[in-house]
Formats: structure tokens, sequence, C-alpha cells
């Protein structure tokens, strides 16, 4: 497959300086900006009008969940089950690159190259501006650099879901409790028997939890973000 038979998704919850940003360095890159479609998952009012802004002038996809739907942000799991539809439907692999991503001009093209009949998900590192490998991919800080076949969890920072993953594996049948999804579906891919791989020499740049700063809480007050997870039940993987 070549890169216009990609379904690219960023979902979006406020954070526009960010999302901004990372339509900044995805646009440039496609072939068509309709290969792309923007979830704006309860982002406020005025940012919701900014994104629309930003859809007219680009003239990406943009699919506001509040038109939709009345279950409250996050909504992970309509985004994934909304984009499977349009992936099959258009014989295309299912790309998924959050809004606090900077993707590279090769970043597509990178990961597809590394897309075989097995291949399930592959994923590009992320890293700091400095270049540093950061959350999620700290495990991987000391690997060698290129494909690394991997059973751990790959993020859904910048991932491509084959074709033929999304042929095995309906997101219709993930649990509708929890509100993210990338772990079980890594477990999945593996599971039925197809491959994963972590790009380690295709970096994009990830500036971590723009959207929900809450979460930031992680690693300077531990403590405070699991009580919060806990007793909220927020953040249910």
């Amino acid at each position: 497959m070549t890169i216009n038979t990609l379904h690219i998704i960023m979902p979006v919850k406020d954070s526009l300086e960010t999302c901004t940003l990372a339509l900044q360095h995805l646009l440039p890159t496609l072939d068509s900006p309709k290969q792309l479609t923007v979830y704006n998952d309860f982002s406020s009012e005025e940012n919701t009008k900014r994104l629309s802004v930003l859809a007219e002038k680009h003239g990406f996809n943009l699919l506001h969940w509040a038109e939709h739907t009345q279950h409250p942000s996050p909504n992970y799991l309509l985004t994934l089950q909304h984009a499977q539809t349009k992936a099959l439907n258009a014989n295309a692999h299912l790309l998924i690159v959050e809004s606090d991503v900077l993707v590279q001009t090769d970043t597509f093209q990178r990961l597809l190259q590394e897309v075989d009949n097995q291949t399930g998900m592959v994923a590009a590192v992320t890293t700091d501006r400095q270049g540093q490998v950061n959350f999620p991919y700290q495990y991987a800080r000391k690997w060698k650099k290129g494909r690394m076949k991997t059973s751990k969890r790959l993020s859904f920072c910048c991932t491509l879901l084959t074709n033929q993953f999304l042929q095995k594996f309906s997101f219709t049948q993930l649990d509708t409790s929890k509100n993210w999804y990338d772990v079980f579906i890594s477990h999945k891919s593996v599971e039925l028997g197809m491959e994963n791989y972590l790009l380690t020499d295709t970096p994009v740049v990830h500036l971590p939890h723009s959207s929900r700063p809450w979460k930031q809480l992680k690693y300077t007050n531990p403590l405070r973000y699991y009580w919060r997870k806990l007793t909220q039940r927020l953040d249910r993987i």
C-alpha cells in the first residue's frame, strides 16, 4: 500500500495550540487533507470554533462528538470504532496520530515500509524536543536502532494499525468500561498471531498530556495522581 491508502485520525480535546502545531507538521506530508479525520471530543465552545476554522482552511475532515453522542469525554472507544469502519470501507490501514505529536516529513512512509502480511501494528518511537526517548516508550531507551519486534504495549501516539489486523478484530468487542485501549489492542494483535514493531530509528516529538494536564501529576506527584485516578475513576486502561 502507498501513503494514499492510509486513513489517518487525530483525536482532540482542547489544547488547540499543541493541536495546531501537530497539524502544521502532519498536513504537508499528505497527498490529500481528506486522508485526515480530526475527532473533536467535547472541546470548549471557543476551541470547537477554532477547530472548525482550521478544518475549513486546510480541508481535513472534522467530526464533533458533541453532535453525535451524550457520552462525556473521553470518547476513544467511539473514535476507534468509527475510524475502523472508515478504514475497512476504504481498504486502508488506520494511522492514529495524537494531537500532542509532531511527525516528520517521512514518518508515514517509514511506517508503511515496515508493513508486511504478518504485521499487526507498527509505531514510531517518541522523543522530547532534545531527541531523548520519552513517555510512553521509556522501556525502549536502550534498544538498538531499527525495526524492533515487541510484545510490549504500543501507544497510539503515532501508530499504524494494519488493514489485515482491522479485519481480524472488531473494535465493537472492546470493553466499554475502559477509557483507553492501546494496551489491550497491542496484546490482542499478538494474541491473533500478528507481529508488532516499534521503529526506534523513526522518532516523533511527543508533548505528553497537553489536553489533560492533570496527568502530569504522574511524574510530579504520583501519589496524588493514583489517588485521583482511583477515586474519580479516571484514565481506565
